[in-house]
C-alpha cells in the first residue's frame, strides 16, 4: 500500500522506544493542584469559585471567557487555596487557581449519552464547548469554534492527527493501542456534524500495529479509513498532514477549512467522546514522562493541574540529573528551569534528557550548503531570512514569506554551521506580526 508524505522534513532520533511499550497508569497524587485559567488560545476563563470554596472533580472553576475561550473544570474534590498567578511551562506568569486535593476525587456526577450519533449536531457542538475541549496536541484552539466553519457543507475531510511525529513522545501512540474504539466513536461523531465528509486516521508506519488494528476497525465503515504516512518529521504538522492525505495546500492565510479539512489530534478527538457520549469535560489526560535522564520512563493517565514534578517522581526521579528538561519534544517543545509548573490540557510530556545538545554546539558562519533549504517544509529560505531577522530587515523577511514558517525547527536540526535559524525566524515573525497589529490598532483609532 502506497505511503503518503509531503516535501521536505528531517529524520531526528525517534526516542520512543524509552515508554512506547509501557501501558498507561493512572496516577493521582495528593496534595496541590493548580489549574490556569489560559489553558487554549483566546481570552482567559473568568475564575466562578472563590478561596474557601469546596469543589468537586468535573465542577466548573472557570467559565470561557468569550467565543474564542473554553471553561476550566477541577480534575479533583477538594478545597480552593488561592487564586494568584504561578508559572507555567513556557515560563509565562498566569492567573490560576490552586486546590488542595482531599485525596477523595469525588466527583459532580456525569451523565452518559446512550446514542450519541442521533443528536442534533447544534447539542453535540454544545457539548464539546461546554466540556472546554481544546486543540490538546499543543495548540489550544478551542475545538467548537473549529467545528464551526463557515460553510459546514464545504467540508469533506476529518483528518485525526495520529502521526505523534515529533520525538520521544508516545502518549498518542498508547492511547491508540488501548482504546481505538473511543477514536472511532469520536470520529463517527464528528462526522454526524458534516454529513459531507469522509473521516480519516492517518497514522506514521512506524507504529505499524497501530495502523492493522485501525484498518481492521475501518473496514466494514464506509465514511472511515486510514491513510498510511512516512515517518517524518513534522510529519504531524496541520499543513503537511493535509497535504499528504488530501494533496491540498493552504497557507498562513487560511484556515484548513478553506481546504475542505479539519484537523484533530488523538488526545481531542478522545475528548470530545467523553464530552459527548459521557459527559465527562476535559479534567484528565495521558502524558508522557521520558527521555535518558529518568529512571522508569513512563505514560499516565493523570489529573490536568498534576505538577510536572510529581510526575517526575512516579517514574522513579533522575537516573543522572539532566541538562535539559523539555515540556514536549525536542523539536517544538519549551525549555523549563524548574519542575514545579502544572500539567494543562495542552501539554502532554516533559523530556529529561542527562545531556544538552543544542547549547554545547558551537555556532559558526553559514556555508551556503542549502540543506535548510532542503529541509523546509514550507519551501522557505530559513538561512536568508534568519539573516533577515538578524539586521532587523522586516519588509525583506516577509517579501521572503518569513511570515508562513511553521516553527517547526527542521532547518536548525540539519544546519552544519548550528545556526539557531529556527529561533531567529520565530523572534522576527513575532516582531512582525506585533507590528502589523499595531499598525491596525492605530489605523482603527
Amino acid at each position: 500500500m502506497s505511503q503518503k508524505t509531503f516535501q521536505g522534513g528531517v529524520h531526528p532520533f525517534e526516542g520512543k522506544e524509552l515508554s512506547k511499550d509501557k501501558p498507561v497508569k493512572d496516577l493521582r497524587p495528593s496534595g496541590e493542584y493548580v489549574f490556569p485559567v489560559s489553558q487554549h488560545i483566546g481570552a482567559p476563563a473568568t475564575p466562578v469559585v472563590a478561596v474557601g470554596d469546596s469543589v468537586l472533580r468535573g465542577q466548573k472553576i472557570a467559565e470561557a471567557g468569550g467565543f474564542v475561550s473554553a471553561p476550566v473544570y477541577s480534575s479533583v474534590s477538594g478545597t480552593v487555596k488561592k487564586i494568584e498567578p504561578r508559572l507555567s511551562a513556557t515560563g509565562s506568569m498566569v492567573n490560576s487557581i490552586v486546590i488542595e486535593s482531599d485525596d477523595k476525587f469525588l466527583d459532580v456526577g456525569f451523565h452518559e449519552e446512550k446514542d450519541p450519533l442521533s443528536l442534533p449536531k447544534e447539542t453535540i457542538i454544545g457539548k464539546i464547548k461546554d466540556a472546554g475541549v481544546v486543540g490538546m496536541g499543543g495548540a489550544g484552539f478551542p475545538t467548537h469554534v473549529k467545528l464551526s466553519p463557515k460553510n459546514p457543507d464545504a467540508i469533506d475531510y476529518i483528518i485525526a492527527n495520529c502521526a505523534e511525529c515529533e520525538p520521544y513522545l508516545t502518549s498518542d501512540y498508547r492511547t491508540m493501542k488501548e482504546h481505538p474504539e473511543k477514536l472511532i466513536l469520536g470520529m463517527k461523531i464528528i462526522l454526524s456534524i458534516f454529513p459531507n465528509a469522509q473521516g480519516v486516521f492517518a497514522i506514521e508506519n512506524n507504529k505499524m500495529d497501530c495502523i492493522e488494528e485501525f484498518e481492521k476497525l475501518c473496514a466494514d465503515e464506509p465514511k472511515l479509513s486510514v491513510t498510511r504516512l512516512v515517518t517524518k518529521y513534522p510529519q504531524g504538522g496541520e499543513r503537511q498532514i493535509i497535504h499528504a492525505v488530501t494533496g491540498r495546500d493552504i497557507n498562513s492565510k487560511m484556515l484548513p477549512a478553506d481546504a475542505g479539512c479539519i484537523v484533530d489530534n488523538v488526545a481531542t478527538i478522545c475528548a470530545i467522546c467523553d464530552a459527548v457520549k459521557d459527559g465527562v469535560p476535559v479534567i484528565d489526560r495521558t502524558f508522557t514522562v521520558t527521555g535518558d535522564a529518568i529512571s522508569n520512563p513512563c505514560n499516565f493517565r493523570i489529573p490536568i493541574g498534576t505538577s510536572f514534578q510529581k510526575l517526575v517522581d512516579a517514574a522513579d526521579g533522575f537516573v543522572h540529573e539532566p541538562e535539559k528538561i523539555i515540556s514536549g519534544g525536542p523539536m517544538m517543545g519549551f525549555a523549563m528551569y524548574t519542575l514545579d509548573v502544572p500539567t494543562t490540557k495542552t501539554t502532554s510530556d516533559v523530556l529529561c534528557l542527562v545531556h544538552d545538545e543544542a547549547s554545547a554546539a558551537e555556532t559558526t558562519a553559514c556555508i551556503n550548503c542549502g540543506r535548510c533549504v532542503d529541509a523546509c517544509p514550507e519551501h522557505l529560505v530559513p538561512s536568508r531570512l534568519a539573516d533577515y531577522s538578524e539586521h532587523n530587515q522586516s519588509e525583506s523577511f516577509e517579501k521572503w514569506y518569513g511570515l508562513e514558517c511553521i516553527e517547526c525547527g527542521s532547518c536548525s536540526f540539519v544546519c552544519p554551521a548550528k545556526r539557531p535559524l529556527a529561533q531567529d525566524i520565530k523572534t522576527k515573525k513575532k516582531a512582525v506580526l506585533a507590528e502589523k497589529k499595531a499598525k491596525a490598532a492605530a489605523a482603527k483609532k
